[in-house]
């Protein structure tokens, strides 16, 4: 007799063993110095790992200094691996493992001036970086593929001598890899352009690249939008093919998100931005500009209603079609949401506001102590990756802000 999936169980990704089956996903924390971790990214993470998650993620670690897209990120170099040290022994501490969100934005640049004309798919105007100096960006030439896959290689190798059990590659959300998957961003009439297996083409190389370097001691996870979410966007069918062309490169697992930074939010959260909390933020930090711009895209958002596992539809059609493990993200908050997806043949549940809101909801869930996160999925939260305090659930105490200043390795 076959005994039905828990969450609770262990599960294997690559060549690493998780004790269940709860991610915490990748969510800008704002918790970092001088593009190194800081103090409160450490309390952050050690605080979800002793929450009970199988495995934490740390957001946008950039493979380079121009591929930040806000300039208090963490960017990977050898100055950067004391502090890194510190975060994973101390998740490591608690019992979960711990994975690198390595990312580029490319042409999505919207915090900081970067010399030069960014880099992306296509050249053209950018309206991401406008507000920044950013103005146009470059098509990426095969010289700038094989650097930027080198430089995601170098990262990957500086997280394996920090400690990190896992990479995961942000191919989702409008970012550098995003910007070729995406015909949003992506009209180039080359090889690397048109149909989806070409478009898909070069975030293979750059996984299959990392996939041989680091393989054998590291998972190397890939992050998709199931669809874009807008007409002319990536659909489900297109997305279908990346996995299986992702699958091909190599890849441990998929996480499995949606929707893109900018044209539409409101799709990757199942629900509508706290534009309020935004915008008070935003002033606070004297971004009066990019405040009044967030507040008139608000008005051109559909109105959603949240529900529960929004992504579910979309999902199942990669779960058909590809054999490596999958992770499921979008509105799982509940012990009931989680059974059901293991049930269904999804390996991992991945969670973001849920955890933010009660990084100790995992050990709350198996204990009894609860069965549904209390998030009202308000993304207030979402507010706070342009705080100086980092990113917090407005229904709690805020963070120290204190411990933001402090690099993590400083005594």
């Amino acid at each position: 007799m076959t005994t039905a999936r828990s969450p609770f169980d262990p599960v294997t990704i690559g060549p690493v063993s998780l004790r269940n089956r709860f991610v915490k996903s990748g969510a800008n924390e704002a918790m970092c110095i001088d593009g190194k971790p800081t103090k409160a990214l450490v309390k952050h993470h050690r605080d979800l790992a002793a929450g009970g998650v199988g495995m934490t993620t740390v957001a946008y670690m950039a493979v380079a200094p121009e591929g930040r897209t806000l300039p208090n990120q963490i960017w990977l170099r050898e100055e950067a691996l004391a502090d890194l040290q510190v975060l994973t022994d101390a998740v490591h501490s608690e019992g979960a493992a711990i994975s690198a969100q390595l990312t580029h934005g490319g042409s999505f640049v919207t915090g900081m001036k970067v010399k030069g004309r960014t880099i992306s798919s296509v050249s053209g105007f950018n309206p991401a970086g406008a507000l920044k100096g950013n103005f146009f960006s470059r098509a990426m030439n095969e010289d700038d593929m094989a650097r930027v896959t080198d430089e995601f290689v170098r990262a990957a190798q500086l997280c394996r001598q920090a400690g990190f059990d896992a990479v995961e590659l942000h191919m989702g959300h409008g970012y550098l890899l995003n910007q070729f998957i995406s015909p949003l961003s992506n009209t180039r009439d080359d090889d690397y352009g048109g149909s989806p297996q070409n478009r898909v083409r070069f975030p293979a190389r750059v996984l299959a690249a990392v996939k041989q370097a680091v393989g054998s001691d590291l998972a190397v996870i890939a992050k998709l939008s199931v669809a874009d979410g807008v007409r002319r966007g990536t659909q489900v069918e297109d997305t279908v093919i990346t996995a299986q062309a992702l699958e091909a490169a190599g890849a441990d697992m998929l996480v499995l998100s949606g929707g893109r930074n900018v044209e539409s939010t409101w799709y990757m959260f199942g629900s509508n931005m706290h534009r309020e909390e935004i915008s008070k933020v935003l002033k606070q930090q004297g971004e009066w500009i990019t405040s009044l711009m967030m507040k008139a895209a608000a008005s051109s958002e559909p109105k959603v209603t949240f529900r529960e596992l929004y992504f579910l539809e979309n999902s199942r059609r990669i779960r058909e079609a590809v054999s490596l493990p999958l992770a499921y993200v979008g509105g799982s908050k509940s012990l009931a949401n989680a059974e059901q997806l293991v049930s269904e043949g999804f390996d991992c549940i991945v969670m973001a506001r849920a955890l933010i809101h009660d990084p100790a909801l995992v050990n709350k869930f198996k204990s009894g102590e609860v069965s549904q996160s209390g998030c009202d999925n308000c993304n207030g939260c979402v507010a706070y990756i342009y705080h100086p305090a980092g990113t917090w659930c407005v229904k709690n105490p805020p963070n120290d802000p204190a411990l933001n200043q402090v690099p993590a390795a400083q005594g």
